[in-house]
């Protein structure tokens, strides 16, 4: 896939927090909520304690961590550095201003035809560690979305560490739907549907999986019409989405459920009561149902009754 060199990208959706330290240390804490956590986050809980590893810590409650900012966003330079789509073609943070344009105006558009008004969320980049009003969190967590002040937090090292740790072929069209997967659980926090699940919850058929698919979902819902949202300049950003992108996202997808996780990077054994993502199969499943749909109506994982 490529981007419309000629596309203009908007930075304003975007708080670079790279340079500011992030403030949060290590050993942060993140309140986790209904949806609280995102693409990989738990998973990469576990799978670090399970290990042994250290870093991350979550809380046995809920509520939000007292925590001072410290954090200062500067976006002189990636708006001087991203501009339009011939730079998001060649740097990997502009790639995300594109892919976040585009999706946000997908979700404005389905909103308005919906007669409702889509309340935008930013993207926060940083590394190492960022504060939040769920808590503080490092890199260790993954991409994540905070529903208490309703922004995304991502560490772009994460995309290295996905084909590094995790074995995903990677590619443009699998980090969009790392992102798209974030915004779905902003679309959740939106319409209500986090408030259906309860902190801890897990199992094969767990609120948990349900959001987590659903989330998978909503990405498939925006790739389907990723070459046809217009962006600023009246034209499509994204330009020839490929069977080849979209087996990469798949990829991704695959890569990510809980038993893969488990067997492959958890010590072997496979224990579907610890399902909080749903399982590889599941997790195609609903992005490929959201994409050869194109209809954020066949994303309900919680209809009673419904085959995850």
């Amino acid at each position: 896939m490529e981007f419309d060199e000629g596309g203009q990208l908007d930075t304003s959706q975007v708080d670079d927090l790279r340079g500011s330290g992030g403030g949060g240390g290590l050993g942060g804490r993140v309140a986790v909520g209904g949806g609280g956590m995102g693409i990989i986050g738990l998973l990469l809980y576990f799978l670090v304690s399970a290990l042994g590893g250290g870093g991350v810590s979550l809380p046995s409650g809920g509520g939000l961590s007292e925590l001072p900012s410290g954090q200062q966003a500067d976006n002189s330079s990636l708006a001087e550095s991203c501009r339009t789509g011939a730079d998001a073609n060649t740097k990997i943070e502009c790639e995300a201003v594109a892919f976040i344009n585009s999706i946000q105006a997908y979700w404005s558009d389905e909103f308005a035809r919906s007669g409702s008004t889509y309340q935008p969320a930013r993207t926060n980049f940083f590394n190492g560690s960022v504060n939040t009003a769920c808590g503080s969190a490092t890199s260790d967590v993954g991409p994540f979305y905070c529903p208490a002040d309703q922004e995304i937090y991502i560490d772009l090292g994460f995309y290295r560490e996905l084909e590094q740790r995790f074995g995903a072929q990677g590619g443009p069209f699998a980090r969009a739907y790392v992102l798209a997967h974030e915004y779905g659980h902003h679309i959740q926090n939106l319409i209500g549907t986090s408030n259906r699940v309860q902190q801890g919850d897990s199992g094969p058929t767990s609120g948990s999986v349900r959001l987590e698919l659903q989330a998978d979902c909503y990405a498939g819902v925006w790739g389907n019409h990723a070459t046809t949202t217009p962006g600023s300049s009246g034209r499509p950003l994204i330009q020839n989405v490929t069977d080849a992108d979209i087996k990469a996202a798949l990829d991704t997808a695959g890569r990510i459920g809980d038993d893969f996780i488990q067997s492959q990077l958890g010590g072997g054994r496979v224990n579907q009561s610890q399902f909080t993502h749903g399982s590889s199969a599941q997790r195609e499943k609903w992005f490929l149902t959201g994409y050869r749909s194109g209809e954020p109506a066949q994303c309900d994982t919680f209809s009673r009754g419904v085959q995850l």
